[in-house]
């Protein structure tokens, strides 16, 4: 028999001689079943990776078998589309793209070699990624204790290795690893880093807003650069109380880069806030100081006063909106992190409020595409200078 003979090999005996290999039948033992050669069951097996040694993986009916990935194989050698190699074994075309891509392409897709490979996949259970890489486990870790939440570790860890896939982690598995017991790839008591402070997930509850109070100017008059917030200087405040309500922090942010600056108040009246304000708004720069949106709150009750002081416009929110002063809101949110709620605010110092400030000013964030309401800030300036 010529070498050109023993290559025309039916492509039942084809089929065959695949199956056998996946069972772990040595070649000689295949030549015997198929009456051929060594030599052309050589031919058949070399380039699809050749025989498995040991018993065929078991796979469910929801995977491929290895007689589906031999019919795949086979459609490439003819040239058939993903269409009709789909259709001729039962399975979805996307299937059958993504089973081809994933194990080499159209060149070079070897059935027993993908088999192997699936196998080695589904095995369980799988470590995780934070469990595999110690280096990203930590990073993490350190992430959360300065209170950054898991997305905002996840965005950041893309845009700091943008080359090294091994150093990225989803929000998602994050997550998983605080709230699901038994993982342990990052220890249990990091939950309470998470602005929630929760150990599962739940939802979460709005706040209602103040009574009305008098004189005031209302959101919808406001004017519509301060909407799209491509100018800076237009800010969003309110306040937040301690224990009893014996003690409060004035919070405002600004709402094109969600700069943040807080003050320190000693008590709610409407005096005492406007004084705190006035000193906290004298500290920016002029083109920073253009308008404030509060709620309706009674300690805002002077803010004609405030306006005359600073040249700053107020703007008060529609009753029980407090979407419309969402990145305050989101704020307050974060701050309860360092301020958690029942607890007295008297024993923190101005100094202690910038610090938690500049804590924040420097998280990346979602809305700037990533970047620190410090770079966002410094940005603006850089322009306006």
């Amino acid at each position: 028999m010529t070498r050109k003979q023993r290559r025309r090999l039916d492509e039942n005996v084809r089929r065959e001689i695949i199956r056998l290999a996946a069972q772990g039948l040595s070649y000689r033992e295949i030549k015997e079943r198929v009456g051929r050669p060594v030599s052309s069951v050589g031919l058949v097996l070399t380039p699809l990776g050749g025989v498995l040694r040991k018993e065929l993986w078991s796979c469910s009916r929801f995977r491929l078998s290895l007689d589906e990935r031999v019919e795949i194989y086979l459609g490439l050698q003819l040239g058939l589309s993903f269409t009709v190699m789909a259709t001729n074994i039962g399975r979805a075309i996307s299937t059958v793209s993504r089973e081809v891509n994933r194990n080499g392409g159209r060149a070079h897709y070897r059935p027993v070699r993908a088999h192997r490979a699936a196998e080695v996949a589904a095995r369980r259970p799988k470590c995780t990624k934070l469990a595999g890489n110690n280096e990203l486990c930590l990073r993490v870790v350190d992430d959360l204790e300065q209170w950054w939440s898991p997305q905002q570790i996840a965005r950041r860890l893309k845009a700091d290795h943008p080359l090294d896939p091994e150093m990225r982690v989803s929000h998602e598995t994050i997550y998983k690893s605080l709230y699901i017991q038994g993982r342990g790839e990052l220890r249990r008591e990091l939950h309470r880093c998470l602005r929630s402070g929760r150990a599962q997930r739940r939802h979460q509850g709005q706040r209602e807003q103040g009574a009305r109070i008098a004189n005031m100017v209302m959101i919808s008059e406001r004017p519509p650069e301060v909407e799209d917030r491509a100018v800076p200087g237009h800010w969003e405040g309110d306040l937040i109380v301690g224990a009893n309500n014996a003690s409060a922090i004035a919070t405002l942010v600004e709402r094109s880069t969600r700069y943040v600056v807080l003050a320190k108040i000693a008590d709610q009246r409407a005096e005492t806030v406007r004084e705190a304000l006035t000193a906290l708004i004298s500290r920016l720069p002029e083109h920073l100081r253009r308008s404030l949106t509060w709620d309706q709150g009674r300690e805002m009750a002077q803010h004609i006063e405030f306006s005359i002081d600073t040249d700053v416009a107020v703007y008060f929110c529609d009753p029980h909106s407090p979407w419309q002063r969402g990145s305050n809101e989101n704020t307050n949110g974060l701050l309860r992190q360092y301020f958690p709620k029942g607890t007295s605010l008297r024993r923190y110092s101005q100094e202690d409020l910038d610090a938690v400030a500049a804590s924040l000013n420097n998280r990346p964030r979602m809305t700037l595409d990533w970047m620190k309401p410090s770079e966002k800030l410094a940005e603006f300036l850089a322009v306006t200078a």
